[in-house]
């Protein structure tokens, strides 16, 4: 019967304690003063591609381009070969270096490598721009159909909004015109 009371009367006073809002203090483990964080960090890439530069040839002449690209130790580069397209017609297909002429080119980089045993391959597109230079000095910017002066008279000039070529000279009228 003692027993039965002594619950009773241990029951109710934790009832008691935990609605009165006071708490029982307890021992709680002390956190380390050190931590060690491990940061899961990503592996460094097997091939990284560098850019291929834009080029700018001097008249009909053409630009080489080859792939440029670099291998983390370890890893052997077998195959290095370019894929070249402007528009939707493949200019090279698989070639070692290119040499291509003015104009705008969608440029992909294939790369066969091996890691240890294992034989991989990776590719990157990169949009390649071969300008054109001029042969003398840059023509200046005119308004096609504007009036030019007597001095510009057989110059050419680039148009400012369409990048056409226009020479001053006379027309249906005696004046001089960017035509």
């Amino acid at each position: 019967m003692n027993s039965i009371n002594r619950t009773f009367a241990a029951i109710a006073m934790a009832a008691t304690i935990a609605f009165s809002g006071v708490g029982v203090a307890t021992a709680a483990p002390l956190a380390p003063t050190q931590s060690v964080s491990v940061i899961a960090g990503k592996k460094a890439p097997a091939i990284t591609f560098n850019k291929i530069s834009n080029k700018t040839v001097k008249g009909s002449a053409k630009a080489t381009i080859k792939p440029s690209v670099k291998a983390a130790k370890g890893v052997k580069v077998t195959k290095k070969l370019l894929t070249v397209k402007q528009g939707k017609k493949t200019v090279a297909k698989n070639k070692a270096s290119v040499a291509l002429k003015a104009g705008t080119y969608k440029v992909t980089t294939t790369v066969n490598y091996t890691v240890g045993k294992k034989k991989l391959k990776v590719a990157k597109t990169q949009t390649l721009v071969i300008k054109k230079a001029w042969a003398t000095a840059a023509p200046q910017k005119v308004t096609p159909g504007a009036f030019c002066a007597k001095a510009d008279k057989g110059k050419k000039g680039i148009g400012k909004k369409n990048g056409k070529i226009y020479t001053c000279k006379t027309g249906s009228d005696p004046r001089l015109r960017w035509r």
